[in-house]
């Protein structure tokens, strides 16, 4: 038996359902965890917020006008605890959004069918050997050759920067480049079409954010339409490199999707379109995020800056800590699929429950002093930011391996650098949208 279209089974939320369960910890939400537009007010995050609700209700109880509501888990053992148990902890009955499911919520078709029918949103027995097809493209030796090409682009870049400097925006410059051309490379995309990934990178990024202004009434039609039709370019260019990959493999990851088979069967149309959304989408938006996070945090701590450029050893530490405070990613989605019970909060079958990676990774039962920054802490790489489990990130050593070698070049060749204090977030409450970040190179070493 074949894959089953995801979109068409998922259910339509009741709005305003009262909790399945009587909260065992009650307490109002601090903030509107499902407004984007609070995340851009609050620098990307509400850790404050986040606070509260790990130690007054680590599994909160928060309503939504449209949906039915959702327990949100913000320590780091709990968060863990899901992550690990996809029997009990669903991805693909509800997918691993909060908005799936809401009965009045704009959808642009396509958008929602990939959103759904792709890996990410898999369980047994279909997700580990679709997850295996990938798994060559992210071994060690794999990773080792790709860094060698990553290396030279990445001075490439700098090369760039330093011709439209001293000061440019890191966005543009370098953050939005070194994971596209990473990914095009793990992909095979040819090299002139790479610049309409860019482009399109940005139509993803705010598509949760147009989708509620829609809602809202405040989009005109011809934002509406050019919306629709950078969504549909995206979708056929994806569906032309997996079916001439189908017809001309090469050794390549698309190659790898286009001709997978599960069941016998060779994917879908809705799942090849899937793959395409999930792996541009994570292949790209959190390791830009994490580069322009990174270096925020070395310049309000400078302290760390130098003990980083006076032992080169502590790279791998200094990029896991760096990954902890960003968290790309602020949250997942899981649907429970029997009753059970999540530290002291009963939970029933059909209970959509958010992990918020955000909270989990500044957790001060797990992170002594968890919102400084130290590049030498020692249990730094025990943070979720990848996730865990069966769905722990597909491409967790590659993103390592960028934001190393980016920063080993960047603090060699300009160790003055420094984030000036202007930035710009996009409103989104997924992952930590860093729109814009301009540097001032200072003095080329």
């Amino acid at each position: 038996m074949g894959f089953q279209n995801i979109s068409e089974t998922y259910q339509v939320e009741t709005p305003s359902a009262p909790p399945s369960n009587t909260p065992v910890n009650p307490l109002d939400p601090p903030v509107a965890l499902n407004d984007p537009e609070v995340f851009s007010r609050n620098g990307g995050y509400t850790f404050d917020a986040f606070d509260r609700m790990r130690s007054s209700a680590p599994v909160m109880w928060h309503p939504e006008d449209q949906g039915r509501g959702f327990w949100a888990v913000t320590s780091h053992e709990l968060v863990k605890q899901v992550e690990i148990d996809p029997v009990t902890y669903s991805s693909q009955r509800g997918g691993i959004l909060m908005n799936y499911g809401l009965p009045d919520a704009p959808r642009h078709p396509l958008l929602h069918s990939a959103s759904l029918n792709a890996l990410i949103n898999l369980d047994r027995p279909h997700h580990t050997p679709l997850r295996m097809e990938h798994m060559t493209w992210f071994r060690p030796d794999f990773v080792a050759e790709l860094k060698k090409k990553v290396d030279v682009h990445v001075n490439h870049l700098l090369d760039d920067m330093r011709a439209k400097g001293p000061v440019v925006d890191m966005v543009e410059t370098f953050s939005a480049e070194l994971p596209l051309f990473t990914l095009c490379e793990i992909l095979g995309i040819a090299e002139a079409d790479r610049p309409k990934l860019v482009h399109w990178m940005h139509f993803l990024e705010t598509s949760q954010y147009q989708a509620q202004q829609e809602g809202l009434g405040n989009v005109t039609p011809e934002q509406i339409m050019e919306f629709m039709t950078e969504i549909q370019a995206l979708f056929d260019f994806g569906r032309r490199e997996l079916l001439d990959r189908r017809k001309n493999p090469r050794n390549d990851l698309l190659s790898a999707i286009a001709n997978a088979e599960i069941d016998g069967e060779k994917l879908s149309e809705e799942f090849l379109d899937g793959s395409w959304l999930l792996i541009v989408f994570a292949g790209n938006d959190t390791t830009r995020n994490s580069l322009s996070g990174t270096m925020k945090l070395l310049t309000e701590n400078m302290d760390q800056r130098a003990k980083l450029m006076a032992d080169d050893s502590l790279y791998p530490n200094f990029v896991n800590e760096a990954i902890r405070m960003v968290s790309p990613v602020t949250y997942m989605r899981r649907t429970v699929t029997k009753d059970t019970q999540l530290g002291d909060q009963p939970l029933s079958e059909g209970d959509k429950v958010v992990m918020y990676y955000a909270a989990a990774n500044r957790d001060p039962a797990k992170f002594e002093n968890p919102n400084a920054f130290n590049i030498a802490r020692a249990n730094a790489a025990e943070h979720l930011a990848f996730g865990n489990g069966p769905h722990v990130c597909l491409g967790k050593r590659v993103a390592i391996m960028q934001l190393e070698t980016a920063y080993r070049n960047i603090l060699r060749r300009f160790p003055d650098i420094r984030w000036t204090g202007k930035s710009e977030l996009a409103p989104n409450n997924f992952v930590h949208a860093i729109a814009s970040l301009d540097i001032d190179l200072g003095q080329e070493a």
